[in-house]
């Protein structure tokens, strides 16, 4: 664990003492080199828990997530590169040195096996995010923006804290490892259903939960393209993770509270899929995608059986690529035409043909087409929420139907019918632009050929 993170610390002092010249290669080079390390954390075992200490253990459920981490944060410094470069160099190192400090706060909360110090990472990661989001986002809306992602985040976890230390005072220890012993732990009392909930919360403001998501897309459409992929990839990652780890501590309570859960997160699934339809902005598009397909991810982890948290697990990091994909494209497009309306940016195949590829990889596994990990996600997920309930086909069913429609119409705003005349000249897209899609899909397509990596079921 430490030769992941001791590196990611390093980063710190690479960003602020780089020579300007190699300030960009310097800091993406080093956290290739993590990322290109961190690899050999999915590699399968017969242990529970991998390289073990007192406070981190890495098992099958967060070392797909871990890698995952460590991946991204190259890309989002490409990602920043062109929007950053007409800011003074002090600025420019603050932004690096911004985006590395969520990084080491993110590991530990996908590798700790202490609740305390999971509730701590977990929040910390909401201060670098805040200052992203209102430094650097686009419109003077990013303030309200910041708010809106603050005080969720805030008034769902302080019941969390509260549940937490009540938990420390009944058993004596938060280690994950010895609270899956002091079963039952929550008992069918107010005070376990309240407890219950108050666990929960949290983590469905995080994912988020139909009903507790507004704050997402207002987050996502003032955040900067560092921003969006940061939010889109791991930090609604952290709601489904939190979910998967504390339902499986909840026992003998979850046959009451999961039911409202459950039906919201495919209500939400579905309404959050036609809303998808009407949107005019490409940004909240995609955003309001997330929030449908995370709510499969809470309704997979809700019910607790194997195949749905494998389903969850492969549905998270698919989609962890695919929208920080997209949004990389929805931040190529508006960095050309200064614009996210889709009016306004339409029919841009014929002046970026190679973009348009990328466009259409990126949609169509956004639709779960076949052979894509996204595909074999949702199928896992649906056939394990219909075989808990018959009725769940009706929904899920639909919400598909909704996600390859809103796709698909994406795909045709943008890429095809006639150029606005505004649009006169264009900037060619480069190969920084290329290679930051290259690897974003890569993993996608790697994955289909051995998706039992992430799954967490080994043969």
């Amino acid at each position: 664990m430490l030769k992941i993170i001791i590196p990611t610390i390093m980063l710190l002092p690479t960003a602020l003492l780089s020579p300007p010249k190699f300030l960009w290669t310097n800091t993406t080079t080093h956290a290739l080199l993590i990322a290109t390390l961190s690899l050999h954390w999915l590699l399968p075992t017969y242990y529970p828990h991998k390289t073990l200490t007192q406070w981190t253990g890495i098992d099958q459920i967060s070392s797909p997530l871990l890698v995952l981490c460590c991946w991204l944060l190259p890309l989002m410094i490409m990602a920043s590169q062109n929007h950053i470069q007409h800011e003074p160099l002090t600025r420019k190192r603050i932004f690096i040195t911004t985006l590395i400090m969520i990084q080491p706060f993110i590991l530990l909360a996908f590798s700790t096996t202490e609740l305390m110090l999971f509730y701590i990472s977990f929040e910390a990661t909401l201060i670098p995010t805040l200052i992203l989001i209102t430094r650097w986002g686009n419109q003077p809306e990013r303030l309200s923006a910041g708010i809106y992602l603050l005080f969720y985040t805030l008034i769902s976890s302080l019941p969390l804290l509260v549940t937490i230390l009540h938990l420390h005072t009944q058993i004596g220890t938060l280690h994950l490892t010895m609270l899956k012993l002091a079963h039952p732990l929550l008992t069918n009392t107010w005070t376990g259903i309240l407890s219950g909930l108050a666990l929960l919360m949290a983590f469905m403001v995080k994912a988020p939960l139909y009903g507790l998501h507004l704050w997402l897309p207002k987050a996502h459409v003032e955040a900067p393209i560092a921003g969006s992929m940061l939010l889109a990839a791991l930090l609604l990652k952290l709601g489904g993770y939190g979910i998967m780890r504390v339902t499986l501590l909840m026992g003998p309570l979850s046959n009451h509270l999961h039911y409202p859960f459950l039906t919201l997160a495919l209500w939400g699934a579905l309404m959050t899929s036609s809303i998808c339809l009407r949107q005019t902005d490409l940004k909240s598009l995609i955003a309001y995608s997330s929030v449908s397909h995370m709510g499969l991810v809470i309704a997979a982890s809700m019910i607790q059986t194997h195949w749905s948290f494998s389903g969850a697990m492969i549905l998270m990091i698919s989609h962890g690529l695919t929208s920080s994909m997209l949004f990389c494209l929805a931040n190529t497009n508006y960095e050309r035409t200064h614009s996210r309306i889709l009016l306004l940016t339409r029919g841009l195949q014929p002046i970026l043909p190679l973009m348009a590829t990328w466009w259409l990889l990126a949609n169509l596994t956004n639709m779960a087409l076949p052979p894509t990990t996204n595909l074999m996600a949702e199928l896992t997920i649906m056939v394990a929420l219909f075989n808990w309930s018959a009725f769940t086909i009706i929904l899920t069913g639909i919400a598909t139907l909704l996600t390859a429609s809103y796709t698909l119409f994406m795909l045709l705003m943008t890429q095809r019918g006639t150029l606005p005349t505004h649009i006169t000249s264009i900037q060619n897209s480069n190969t920084r632009e290329h290679l930051l899609m290259t690897l974003h899909i890569l993993p996608l397509l790697l994955l289909i050929l051995k998706p039992e990596l992430i799954s967490g079921i080994y043969s």
